[in-house]
């Protein structure tokens, strides 16, 4: 049960190892693009490539039709990863070896929707994969097993995400190799340790320049590339962020040393332009460094470098 490339990869990772998958549920085909044409999920598309047969409930809950269905399959297992609905009791109950799920942070931090993004948002130096057994709470089962993983400085969600796909799908197999043979073990997670991670709200993504700190900037633009991309406002206009560093104000001295630094922080605004050139960049204040921005989107627009941008664009 999958629905996104990251679940894609995990079923992949299954069929390759020659376990005998009996039937993939994934959500509904849905609108993408601008032409709004439908397309169906990575872990469909791919199940209709290995001739696996594919269920698409709208919902699980209430839905006896669907258990009915699943009852008469009869599965030894069932393994969810990223599906996006939360799974009734009756259904957890149906299968022999219960239902596993592979979740995207070290449990019991980052129970929830979006683990790997808040990890990145939050500016946390590690994270990984779990997997687990699962019961009725938002991904509070006992775990199996866990693999650890480093987060780079400069790392998005994207980049972190393609990683942990693969580490998650090779960690699955290993976690079905060992309920096959009897190797079993159940941690249970110290729920006074557990944190939460709930899906993204557009809210979060408009930049707080008058209170975070430059690198909580930073990690807010990581954390949302590519997914929706942190945004500000510059003369009414709403422009994305999807790239940007944080510089130190000695060192933007020695970059912009043709004027007068002292004059200009003074005189600038938290969260207003300190210099823009297509030679030397785009420089805005934070409130205790600099925001380089190194890729940036206009309304409208396609997402450039920001030599680029700047040689279209006067800010």
């Amino acid at each position: 049960m999958g629905t996104p490339d990251f679940a894609q990869k995990s079923l992949q990772a299954l069929y390759e190892a020659n376990f005998e998958i009996i039937g993939v549920v994934t959500n509904i085909d849905k609108p993408k693009g601008r032409g709004m044409k439908v397309i169906p999920t990575p872990v469909k598309k791919y199940s209709e490539e290995k001739k696996l047969p594919v269920y698409q409930p709208v919902k699980i809950r209430n839905n006896e039709e669907f258990i009915e269905e699943i009852k008469k399959l009869n599965p030894d297992l069932i393994c969810v990863v990223a599906y996006g609905k939360i799974l009734p009791k009756e259904l957890l109950e149906i299968p022999k070896y219960g239902c596993i799920n592979v979740h995207g942070s070290l449990l019991p931090k980052y129970r929830g929707a979006a683990p790997i993004q808040w990890a990145i948002i939050n500016g946390e130096k590690e994270t990984g994969i779990t997997t687990m057994y699962m019961d009725v709470g938002m991904d509070t089962g006992d775990m199996i097993l866990k693999e650890k993983v480093e987060i780079e400085e400069n790392e998005t969600t994207g980049m972190l995400w393609e990683r942990l796909a693969t580490i998650g799908a090779n960690l699955l197999v290993k976690t079905v190799e060992n309920i096959e043979n009897g190797i079993i073990k159940r941690e249970k997670q110290d729920d006074e340790k557990a944190t939460y991670a709930p899906m993204l709200s557009k809210e979060i993504a408009n930049i707080d320049w008058e209170n975070k700190t430059a690198i909580e900037i930073k990690n807010l633009v990581r954390g949302l590339n590519p997914i929706m991309g942190a945004y500000t406002f510059w003369n009414g206009k709403k422009y994305k962020l999807w790239k940007v560093q944080v510089i130190e104000n000695e060192e933007f001295r020695k970059i912009i040393s043709t004027i007068s630094m002292e004059k200009i922080i003074e005189n600038i605004k938290v969260g207003e332009i300190i210099y823009s050139d297509a030679k030397k960049g785009l420089y805005v204040k934070a409130k205790d460094a600099v925001i380089s921005v190194e890729e940036i989107q206009a309304e409208n627009a396609k997402r450039m470098k920001i030599d680029e941008f700047l040689r279209g664009y006067k800010l």
